[in-house]
């Protein structure tokens, strides 16, 4: 396993921030500094120390639940509840896999697993994610048109949405189901924002073929790695 990828295991930091860790000289591996982030190191028989403190490799786990709004995608908040406190038998270091914002509810995977985190994430993967929208007003066929053809958002970055379709939801016409693969932040906010709509509740219903169907919010489930790769690349409901 690479060092940076060990350190966030151990739940010192994520793969970034412990690569600057790393870089600092603070990591040994059998008593010698490494400054190399990317450094093998044997989980099993390679003793690990930062600042000469011996770190224990966790093992990795995978979480998904029905974030419900209120709760803030962060290990902690001054002001807010934060996600993890919904698993209080999981007493590592967790992080999310494609932050919703704390109004936002549903799908979220939560892992010490940066390497799984990663390969979920990149955009070369092309994982879908779909949200169900309720927006304040409802919405035309001409503003439909018009949100199919895209952005242009935050940083003069084009955002263009696989798909949006109107569902057939009560309130009708304001409940709308939108396909994205980018992972901008409050990205689908800031789309309806520019054609004057504001969204009142925000659910991310699929992440590629695993779809939200059993868990209530608040609830959680604990998957293996074969398992949860599993609903997402071939399908599956949680």
């Amino acid at each position: 396993m690479r060092l940076n990828a060990f350190l966030s295991s151990c739940g010192v930091a994520s793969r970034r921030k412990s690569e600057i860790i790393i870089l600092e000289g603070r990591v040994q591996v059998n008593g010698k500094i490494v400054l190399a982030p990317f450094f093998q190191v044997d989980t099993e028989n390679d003793v690990v120390t930062l600042d000469k403190k011996i770190l224990k490799f966790s093992e990795h786990v995978y979480y998904v639940i029905n974030k419900p709004a209120g709760y803030v995608c962060a290990a902690s908040d001054k002001y807010d509840p934060v996600i993890i406190d919904l698993i209080p038998e999981h007493k590592g270091r967790l992080y999310p896999v494609g932050r919703l914002d704390k109004e936002s509810e549903g799908l979220l995977i939560l892992t010490n697993d940066g390497n799984f985190t990663q390969s979920v994430l990149h955009p070369s993967k092309e994982i879908h994610k779909e949200y169900e929208a309720l927006l304040n007003v409802p919405i035309n066929f001409k503003q439909l048109a018009r949100w199919r053809q895209g952005f242009e958002l935050e940083g003069g970055r084009r955002v263009v949405p696989l798909s949006v379709k109107v569902m057939d939801k009560e309130p009708l016409n304001q409940w709308i189901s939108i396909v994205i693969v980018e992972g901008m932040k409050r990205e689908i906010r800031l789309m309806a924002k520019q054609i004057g709509f504001n969204v009142k509740q925000l659910i991310r219903r699929k992440i590629g073929g695993m779809k939200l169907e059993n868990l209530k919010r608040g609830e959680y489930v604990r998957l293996s790695f074969s398992e949860l790769s599993s609903k997402i690349f071939k399908g599956g409901s949680v």
